[in-house]
């Protein structure tokens, strides 16, 4: 693992880290049809001023099933109610892969440290802007949260059953925590330096204030795993510096702000029983039910929406990927997600990336977790994640060849 992320990375450093960053730009889109996001756009304009420079690289095992998923979603429209919806989605995935191997080929030609500092850099601009976004919020709203009504937005906040919930950059407190997945495995893989410890603490922050039950426990997971697996004791002075460093900003808020932390995250556990998770039980059950009616091919890509408008008068997701799936193509849709997901974890474990590059590994983990309660089909943080494990294997398949083959001196030698 590199943890000497403090030397300049040589080569491609602006457009990594450009490319990271607009990624993270999702919510400002501009609708032309679909949502032509910044990081797509920036793609596309790569793609054009350095055609020369663009690779197709090797496509990975895991890739090979997740390219087989989505031509098998995309057929389960033939057979959908709502055949637009479905056409809709698979333009969709069809953009979201032609971006992705671009952002294959800017990552492939850049070092490792070039991609380190852009996510270093990133993460801290990211969670920066998104807490100075919350701030704002809480100011316009004038520190009231009893408010009528649900999803009341403002700024970075979000007033959620009286809950002042951060979503920063994004539109939703809890796809805030997925995104913010990559960056908070990154600085607690590599907290060496201001830079990174500055950014472990931000994701912290920012990710407390979102109120998100989930996203608590994909933490308190990620920080359990990697006590595990990277020797517990030695990892015992970031444990207590990130505590007393949550304990100076639980004070500055209770005190000052006159911010009641403690109390409005005991609500949140105690509703949990009491809202069903805020409704996700209720659409978990239709999903299962449509999904008994058109077990084999489902209802069609991107149908669950409509079908429960239909019904329920509310265009609502399942907040589920693997319900999600499950509905909307059946079977077949799922074995080879689930076969996806699987030669993922594989190659993941098979090449020791949790060694090498245990901040790949857990933020597999972690995203793994959230898509039980996340409707994530499509995503830009997950392809943004998914080329980083591809190139990362590509890199090491190419030097362990290179180590293999060796010189003629070499290899006479031996």
């Amino acid at each position: 693992m590199d943890h000497n992320l403090t030397q300049p990375a040589r080569g491609h450093v602006k457009t990594v880290f450009f490319l990271i960053l607009f990624v993270t730009f999702a919510n400002f889109y501009l609708y032309i049809g679909f949502a032509l996001k910044p990081y797509m756009l920036f793609c596309f304009l790569y793609l054009v001023f350095s055609l020369k420079f663009f690779r197709l690289y090797p496509v990975q095992l895991f890739e090979s099933a997740l390219f087989c998923f989505y031509l098998c979603y995309a057929f389960s429209g033939v057979f959908a109610l709502y055949p637009m919806s479905s056409v809709r989605i698979s333009v969709g995935i069809l953009i979201y892969l032609v971006c992705y191997f671009i952002m294959k080929s800017m990552l492939g030609r850049a070092q490792t440290g070039a991609v380190h500092k852009g996510l270093a850099w990133t993460g801290v601009i990211f969670n920066l802007c998104s807490l100075l976004f919350y701030v704002a919020g809480m100011q316009k709203a004038g520190f009231n949260f009893d408010r009528e009504g649900e999803r009341i937005t403002v700024y970075g906040l979000m007033i959620d059953r009286d809950y002042p919930r951060l979503i920063g950059l994004l539109q939703d407190p809890n796809f805030f925590v997925f995104y913010n997945t990559l960056f908070f495995a990154f600085y607690l893989c590599n907290p060496r330096g201001l830079l990174n410890k500055t950014g472990l603490m931000l994701c912290i922050t920012a990710n407390l204030l979102t109120f998100s039950r989930g996203g608590l426990l994909v933490m308190l997971v990620l920080f359990l795993i990697y006590g595990i697996i990277h020797h517990p004791l030695k990892q015992l002075k970031m444990v207590l510096g990130a505590g007393l460093s949550m304990a100076f900003l639980s004070y500055v808020l209770v005190i000052y702000f006159k911010f009641d932390l403690y109390g409005i995250l005991e609500s949140r556990m105690e509703d949990f029983g009491e809202d069903g998770g805020s409704g996700r039980f209720e659409l978990w059950g239709k999903a299962w039910g449509y999904f008994e009616d058109h077990i084999v091919t489902g209802i069609g890509a991107f149908n669950f929406p409509d079908y429960n408008a239909y019904e329920y008068g509310e265009s609502l997701s399942v907040h589920n990927t693997f319900l999600d799936i499950l509905s909307e193509s059946g079977l077949a849709g799922m074995f080879l997600y689930l076969l996806f997901i699987l030669l993922l974890f594989y190659q993941l474990v098979q090449k020791k990336v949790y060694k090498e590059r245990p901040y790949l590994f857990l933020t597999f983990i972690g995203l793994l977790l959230q898509m039980a309660f996340l409707s994530v089909i499509i995503n830009d943080m997950f392809f943004l994640y998914l080329a980083l494990v591809s190139t990362y294997l590509h890199k090491r398949t190419n030097a362990a060849v290179n180590e293999g083959v060796g010189s003629p001196v070499d290899r006479r030698a031996s």
